[in-house]
């Protein structure tokens, strides 16, 4: 298996957001944020080649946004960010892309999956994707439906469904890819229903579960969860998961630490054993 994390671009959200009830003297002591209280984040993609497949896990904001759009969150680079990176750095064209893993369809993951003028970018991909979150995204809550931007992602999902290249995930945890080595999932809750996150080989891909590792303590979670305090007891539950299967976090929004690996210390609490800082490139190959 060959496995690049893929830095496209960045962007910005309100720190107090991310942060959740956690007090700004706390949080702004591990991230400064810009007069607009807004903090730099990651939109972090990982690139696998096992046998003859090339997988995409997520695939970031998109370039179709409104110039209004991307000034309101501070996007970088605007002009084909992922599928630029795969055809320079990578010599992959979007056509030759096998699978596409989608974590949840907040508009800052899904957004790749479409070009500026409004078609598939990854044609010939088999798109895997939680059944269950998928129902929940055609109906969700006044609190969350601005994180859905289903007007466009609603049209190259059924392209997805009309051409049969669409594997509907069930049930809170299993395989999405049965190769020589295999991509399993674990399901998590509260910050969207039916979150999956995606474990190869000793690596596990934590979504917005955990989407930095300022928000490594507990009851560090974001404003933007429907429910914080299921999101709290799934963060145990994928520590204690994590620990005991010895696997290495990769953060998702983390601008300068891209992933790490934790333990629980003698005062039971969850501390790192070791932080894995970003190139600043665009690809960086995993070991």
């Amino acid at each position: 298996m060959k496995k690049f994390i893929i830095h496209p671009t960045t962007f910005k959200l309100d720190g107090g957001a991310m942060f959740g009830i956690i007090p700004k003297p706390l949080w702004a002591r591990k991230i400064e944020p810009d007069e607009f209280n807004r903090i730099l984040m990651s939109l972090r993609v990982i690139y696998l080649e096992i046998e003859d497949k090339k997988i995409l896990i997520d695939t970031g904001i998109g370039d179709y946004h409104s110039e209004k759009f991307n000034h309101q969150f501070a996007i970088e680079n605007t002009d084909s960010p992922l599928t630029t990176i795969l055809r320079k750095h990578l010599d992959v064209d979007p056509t030759e892309i096998t699978d596409v893993i989608i974590t949840h369809l907040h508009f800052d993951h899904v957004g790749g999956l479409i070009e500026r003028d409004k078609e598939m970018t990854f044609p010939n991909a088999t798109l895997h994707l939680h059944k269950k979150h998928y129902e929940y995204s055609q109906e969700p809550t006044a609190r969350d439906t601005g994180s859905f931007q289903s007007h466009f992602f609603n049209p190259i999902i059924q392209q997805y469904i009309d051409k049969e290249q669409i594997h509907f995930l069930e049930g809170e945890n299993g395989l999405i890819i049965n190769s020589a080595t295999p991509i399993k999932f674990k399901v998590s809750f509260g910050h969207t229903p039916y979150m999956i996150h995606p474990i190869f080989e000793n690596y596990i891909y934590m979504a917005d579960l955990v989407p930095m590792a300022h928000h490594l303590k507990i009851p560090w979670v974001m404003g933007y969860d429907i429910e914080p305090g299921v999101t709290t007891k799934y963060k145990e539950e994928f520590y204690k998961f994590i620990i005991e299967n010895d696997l290495c976090m990769i953060y998702e929004h983390d601008n300068e630490t891209w992933g790490s690996k934790i333990k629980l210390d003698d005062k039971q609490q969850y501390v790192f054993t070791e932080n894995f800082q970003s190139s600043k490139g665009f690809v960086q190959e995993l070991e």
